[in-house]
């Protein structure tokens, strides 16, 4: 067995003595390989993690790690090569009614007003038209745009129109929350005060949380525990379990112990992120001979 595996293991144990129960998503020793001209490429080896009711755990790693295939192999939109992944005990084998996911990419509807963004996926499971708008009126206000409910997207900021689709996404409640990258596109001071608002969301509901991301304040901020993944093919570097005080907002951001996270974990990450940039390199120059 590996160290990184060793690693691993000791933190999928301590996590369970500290929550106890049955996970609500179990990734077992999940391999992912592709197909390609040049022969197979394995994006993700050996992967496995256990997250429990009302965790926040971020997957962090460099550039081409595969903490996307990762995230699209729980959410169902991507086959896996070998093992097993399981949401509330079901296998997942495709798009699974217990997990929402909320994407990088621009995903409101624009010609629906906030609200009827909302209430969107209660009217495709067929929830009458008073009931869902009550729902997505609890939710509007969760996330802070009470007063919006009649805006159309465009007459929305970037993190406004995010925020819209955490609440369409947290309508139809979800067991399991996958976020990938969600608020890459935004500045610094707006990904922290989302980041506020995603916390107090999550505290609130006692919502499962697996966010992808490749900001380290971001993990830092929001996590209960935080994978470290390694550069092609992506494995489990390390867990770090974040004992932060919660309820917790961007103020902690400034803290000693805030920062000495960051550190450890860009040491970890600095290694791989070398690699990758070197086998670009290296990969450029051959392709530059004739």
């Amino acid at each position: 067995m590996s160290t990184a595996t060793n690693l691993h293991q000791v933190s999928r144990k301590g996590a369970a003595a500290a929550t106890g129960g049955q996970p609500i998503l179990t990734v077992d020793h999940v391999v992912k390989s592709f197909e390609t001209p040049q022969g197979k490429v394995t994006a993700v080896d050996d992967m496995s993690l256990d997250v429990r009711q009302g965790e926040f755990v971020s997957v962090i790693g460099p550039s081409g790690c595969g903490k996307s295939t990762l995230f699209n192999m729980i959410g169902g939109l991507l086959s896996i090569t070998e093992g097993e992944i399981a949401v509330a005990g079901e296998r997942v084998n495709g798009p699974h009614p217990s997990i929402g996911m909320v994407f990088q990419e621009e995903s409101t509807f624009p010609w629906r007003t906030v609200e009827e963004n909302v209430a969107f996926p209660l009217e495709i499971q067929g929830v009458g038209k008073a009931e869902r708008l009550e729902r997505a009126q609890h939710f509007i206000k969760l996330v802070g745009l009470q007063g919006f409910e009649k805006r159309f997207p465009a007459e929305l900021s970037g993190g406004m129109r995010q925020r819209v689709a955490i609440a369409r996404t947290l309508a139809f409640q979800p067991k399991l929350l996958l976020m990938d990258e969600p608020f890459a596109a935004l500045d610094e001071q707006t990904r922290l005060l989302l980041g506020d608002k995603v916390t107090q969301i999550q505290q609130e509901l006692n919502q499962t949380v697996v966010l992808i991301t490749h900001n380290i304040t971001e993990a830092v901020q929001l996590s209960d525990r935080i994978l470290i993944m390694t550069y092609r093919p992506g494995r489990t570097k390390r867990i770090i379990d974040i004992d932060l005080p919660r309820p917790r907002t961007s103020e902690i951001v400034g803290s000693d112990a805030f920062g000495r996270y960051v550190a450890e974990i860009w040491n970890d990450l600095r290694e791989e992120a070398s690699q990758g940039m070197q086998d670009e390199e290296a990969l450029a120059q051959q392709r530059k001979r004739p």
